[in-house]
């Protein structure tokens, strides 16, 4: 049998504060919900007796001791999102992606078939055939360094944020049956 395996994320985004909890959820105290900075899951959080979080702000929730949060409650799907949340969901996305650029360049540059018939970067929005010449031909020649070097190399891939953007959004909304950033 194999392991399940468990993905923790260590900071988090959040996206709402309720203060008052969600009485149809049945949660009672001040309730946060947050977008994960690694694996992008989506989580209720319960914040530390007293404390005030703002939106957008970055929280640990890692190992040890967290300095605002007291329990990462469960995993939420995007449905259970308030509308302050999905409404801050985009921005959240965007900064990440921003603040970890290597990481989705990196994508970029690595990224492999996912079967005969299929290549990972394929899947992302408005990259068909084409448009993955350009980019296998343009990386083997030099990996990319930057979003912009992206741009600018492969004509007519309009913005990698956005298109990195929008692909994580549909596999939060459980859109996509290929996994490139979320987990299942």
């Amino acid at each position: 049998m194999r392991k399940k395996q468990i993905f923790k994320e260590e900071y988090a985004i959040v996206l709402d504060f309720l203060p008052h909890g969600d009485p149809i959820k049945g949660i009672r105290g001040p309730y946060i919900q947050a977008l994960g900075k690694r694996y992008f899951l989506l989580l209720a959080l319960i914040p530390k007796p007293g404390v005030n979080v703002d939106l957008l702000e970055e929280v640990y929730i890692g190992e040890g001791q967290r300095p605002k949060i007291r329990t990462v409650l469960r995993r939420l799907k995007y449905e259970e999102l308030s509308l302050i949340a999905r409404d801050n969901l985009d921005n959240a996305l965007e900064r990440i992606i921003k603040e970890d650029e290597q990481r989705f360049v990196d994508f970029f540059n690595n990224a492999g078939p996912i079967n005969v018939r299929v290549h990972a970067l394929e899947l992302l929005p408005g990259i068909g055939k084409v448009t993955l010449q350009k980019i296998l031909e343009e990386r083997e020649k030099e990996p990319f360094k930057s979003f912009e070097d992206i741009k600018n190399r492969v004509k007519g891939i309009g913005d990698p944020i956005r298109i990195l953007k929008e692909r994580i959004l549909r596999e939060i909304k459980g859109e996509e049956r290929h996994r490139l950033f979320v987990p299942a």
